[in-house]
């Protein structure tokens, strides 16, 4: 995905990086650490696990560390669409991110009901990430319903101050950046409240500061704040 056309005085945003969804690139914080507890533990009632929680609290991150650590396939729900179903059984472990979108789509709901039931046969292991719990997704296959609503369910606060600051200096510390002190809680008090906003943010500046050849600063900071928020 590239960045919106430029227009005249706009600074140069770069492609954004990818995430980087790595265990050690995860920081622990009380808004997400009974779930990462969950997720390392294993040991889900039935096999099965739902995490909830809003945009940008950490969901898809965990499900990538967990399919790393357990060689779990992850897909997003609109890829049931085309999904082979007794493959992607036979793997032992599957972790489906954005699951809320099965509901309303006849045939991703079906695809899940036969995904579940054959994990559970083969004694194989069901992570599922959404922003709300199952019961408010509106699904209508009662039989995938009441089996998804059976499962061991673990929420996600949003990320708060403490965690954002916290991923902020972890990546600056990462890309080997020195900052000013005043830097971070600035950003704090203007950017998108998210972990993935903070990436985006991190790698701007970044990419900026190196093709002016400057230092980062708040000056640079508001600028790339201010482009974020309009964009047009």
């Amino acid at each position: 995905m590239t960045s919106p056309p430029l227009r005249a005085g706009q600074i140069h945003l770069p492609l954004a990086l990818p995430a980087s969804y790595g265990r050690a690139d995860f920081v622990a914080a009380p808004c997400n650490s009974h779930a990462l507890h969950m997720i390392t533990q294993g040991g889900w009632p039935a096999g099965k696990l739902v995490l909830t929680g809003p945009e940008g609290a950490g969901k898809t991150h965990l499900l990538h560390v967990w399919g790393a650590e357990q060689t779990a396939v992850l897909l997003r729900a609109p890829d049931l669409d085309s999904a082979d179903v007794p493959a992607l059984a036979q793997q032992g472990r599957v972790a489906l991110d954005d699951a809320h979108q099965v509901a309303g789509h006849p045939a991703r709901e079906a695809a899940l009901f036969h995904l579940h039931n054959l994990l559970a046969a083969g004694g194989g292991q069901l992570l599922l990430a959404a922003r709300a719990p199952v019961r408010d997704w509106g699904l209508r296959l009662p039989d995938v319903a009441s089996r998804l609503q059976a499962a061991a369910h673990v929420g996600l606060a949003a990320p708060d101050d403490a965690l954002l600051a916290a991923v902020l200096t972890k990546l600056f510390a990462d890309r080997q950046v020195t900052v000013p002190d005043t830097l971070i809680p600035y950003m704090l008090a203007r950017m998108e409240r998210s972990l993935g906003g903070a990436q985006q943010l991190v790698a701007r500046l970044d990419a900026e500061a190196l093709a002016r050849k400057k230092p980062i600063s708040r000056t640079l900071a508001a600028e790339i704040l201010n482009d974020l928020d309009d964009p047009e």
